[in-house]
């Protein structure tokens, strides 16, 4: 994939272009960059000059919308979080409405989620809460605080839908609830990063199948 500043490849909220102010639509513009930027080459190799020249802007165009590179961090990590949530709470409210079983539901959810991935035009671009991991000495606490929060966000969300299926379909052997829950975190993860060594986009959403047969023979369906 190719890593020009400047180029989006990063999924975004859909935003009404009508109902956005000139300098709103600047800021998106920005963190588009950002994004694209840091995912490919990293945070410390992203420069604000690189910034500023891809956006079409001055430098302090540029401090009007973030104060700083951490501040630009944050609201990047803020909509990327918020992008996260809208996919999974959409896919979530999909399963949920179809089947009032919780296991049913949450392997519908599964195969909805394999096939978002699946329906994604080119590779995923990278995950941003790897990169702010991976690279954890150049963010500040608040970015690292966020980061880890919505970790941990994915791990209650996931567990307390497995523990509702727990208890209406004990488990075949003995399971680790949270565990299993962290694992589509994990599956997802590491799916990004294989998928783009080996140039294959529909390998997230095999994984994610995988994990979901897994689901089902836990607790036998």
């Amino acid at each position: 994939m190719p890593e020009r500043v400047g180029e989006k490849t990063a999924p975004s909220v859909q935003l009404d272009p009508e109902v956005l102010t000139k300098g709103e639509r600047t800021r998106q513009r920005i963190l588009d960059i950002a994004y694209d930027s840091i995912v490919h080459k990293g945070f410390a190799a992203t420069s604000i000059e690189e910034l500023v020249e891809a956006a079409g802007i001055t430098k302090s165009g540029f401090f009007y919308h973030f104060r700083d590179k951490n501040d630009l961090a944050r609201q990047l990590l803020h909509r990327f979080i918020s992008e996260d949530n809208e996919l999974i709470d959409g896919l979530t409210e999909r399963a949920r409405s179809l089947c009032d079983d919780p296991l049913q539901s949450f392997l519908l959810f599964l195969n909805l989620y394999a096939e978002a991935m699946d329906d994604m035009p080119e590779l995923h671009p990278g995950c941003l809460i790897a990169t702010i991991t991976y690279q954890a000495a150049l963010f500040d606490r608040v970015v690292l605080q966020m980061n880890r929060d919505s970790v941990m966000a994915l791990r209650r969300r996931f567990a307390s839908w497995i523990e509702e299926i727990a208890e209406r379909y004990p488990p075949r052997s003995e399971a680790d609830l949270e565990a299993l829950a962290d694992m589509l975190t994990v599956i997802v993860e590491g799916a990004i990063v294989l998928s783009k060594a080996l140039d294959d986009k529909y390998l997230m959403g095999r994984q994610t199948r995988i994990y979901r047969e897994h689901v089902k023979a836990v607790f036998g369906a």
